[in-house]
């Protein structure tokens, strides 16, 4: 048989994804449905592109890096821009099914706390979201136990001839990564240095900056959509604990650098 557009890309079970739970049906739980798949699969090309850049970083390939980078910050923006599709969901609409969802939440998502954890801002508490044994919780485990991206950075650093401090080439990896200021000297330096490398620091804070968009985005929907309540959908943490991670960047030493230019 032919392969076609519909059995390459499996259309006909992608379109079988989509099962809302209310009856009678309620029309945007589709939209939320749809939305957050979506979600899901970019997060799952993320970690793909991420995990690219953590071995050309490792391996030296700072041009390779800097383009992939790029494709990361594209995505980026596609997922804050997702969020004005479904601010049009009212309150009222939200309302109408949020019941059906039960115990499922945004905080069971396993692939952004790996995105979360790849990037250095690990909080094993949670992991207590999937059950012990589970494929989420072994692939949760993993990236906690794995390397972050920062030390692959440290890495590249390295290569392109800054002293790294020895306490962060000897860190421990299940800490989160946090700033320091003999890096960030090195770090101005290259910046002054290496084209290059200025490019390169660039584009990872516009990423920087781009996810700490999408978590204001994200917080300010919520609040807007359920009100500041103390309980999130499905019994979750809610707009307070959503709140705590707002602005915390995920490369702190490059924004560190900008007040010694």
């Amino acid at each position: 048989m032919a392969l076609t557009y519909s059995s390459y890309l499996r259309i006909d079970e992608l379109l079988a994804l989509q099962e809302p739970r209310s009856s009678p049906p309620e029309h945007d739980e589709m939209l939320f449905i749809i939305i957050h798949q979506a979600y899901e699969l970019w997060f799952k090309q993320l970690l793909l592109e991420l995990d690219k850049i953590s071995g050309d970083f490792s391996a030296n390939r700072l041009h390779a890096s800097i383009s992939t980078w790029k494709r990361c910050r594209f995505i980026m923006k596609l997922l804050v821009e997702q969020l004005d599709v479904l601010e049009t969901m009212t309150p009222l609409s939200f309302a109408a099914f949020r019941d059906r969802l039960e115990t499922a939440s945004g905080f069971q998502s396993s692939q952004f706390r790996e995105l979360e954890f790849l990037l250095g801002f690990k909080r094993p508490e949670m992991m207590k979201f999937h059950s012990e044994g589970s494929l989420a919780r072994v692939r949760l485990e993993e990236r906690f136990r794995g390397r972050t991206l920062m030390d692959h950075f440290y890495d590249l650093l390295e290569h392109q001839g800054a002293a790294v401090p020895a306490e962060l080439k000897a860190r421990d990896v299940t800490r989160p990564v946090e700033p320091n200021e003999a890096l960030q000297l090195e770090i101005l330096r290259l910046y002054k240095e290496k084209f290059d490398m200025l490019v390169l620091f660039e584009i990872m804070t516009d990423f920087d900056e781009g996810l700490q968009e999408w978590r204001y985005r994200h917080v300010k929907l919520v609040e807007r959509t359920i009100g500041n309540k103390k309980k999130g959908t499905g019994g979750s943490l809610g707009v307070d604990f959503l709140k705590r991670s707002l602005f915390i960047p995920t490369f702190p030493d490059l924004w560190a650098i900008r007040h010694m230019m």
